[in-house]
């Protein structure tokens, strides 16, 4: 009997907790997205690399973040706020005027990297973004792309 008033009052516990949770919520106000500044924009992307790198990179590395429904659920909403903040501080294609033209070039070549490599996007981001599942041939065409934008 005492271990199911332990277990109970333990559950019990936790619902309160993550009901308390909910009150602590994130900001998901855009940042600014001046086009002008925007890496697309700026080296003249081509509607089609254009679509996708909207589908597979802008959510976590620009200033237009599209939250989805989830991210009003905490503690989900905490850790994706954690990894945008990150992904925009390693990478913000709306604030592409603001890198130096040699960090530019590093950063095109990391992009490069990390398409080839499949490390972008994340894998944990394609589950619930099936747009954002690029095939060889789009991943190809990013880093053709790239490589002639340098």
């Amino acid at each position: 009997m005492k271990q199911y008033l332990t277990r109970k009052n333990l559950g019990i516990t936790l619902a309160i907790l993550l009901l308390l949770a909910q009150f602590k919520t994130i900001d998901k106000t855009p940042g600014d997205t001046n086009p002008s500044s925007d890496f697309l924009v700026l080296e003249g992307a081509p509607d089609e690399i254009a679509e996708l790198f909207d589908a597979a990179c802008y959510d976590c590395h620009s200033n237009s973040t599209d939250y989805p429904w989830y991210s009003n659920i905490a503690p989900i909403s905490w850790w994706l706020k954690r990894h945008v903040v990150n992904g925009k501080r390693k990478m913000n294609y709306s604030e592409w005027d603001q890198y130096a033209g040699d960090v530019r070039a590093h950063k095109i070549d990391e992009t490069i990297e990390y398409i080839e490599k499949g490390w972008m996007p994340l894998g944990s981001y394609k589950w619930t973004h099936p747009e954002a599942r690029l095939t060889d041939s789009q991943r190809n065409m990013l880093v053709d792309w790239l490589k002639s934008s340098k």
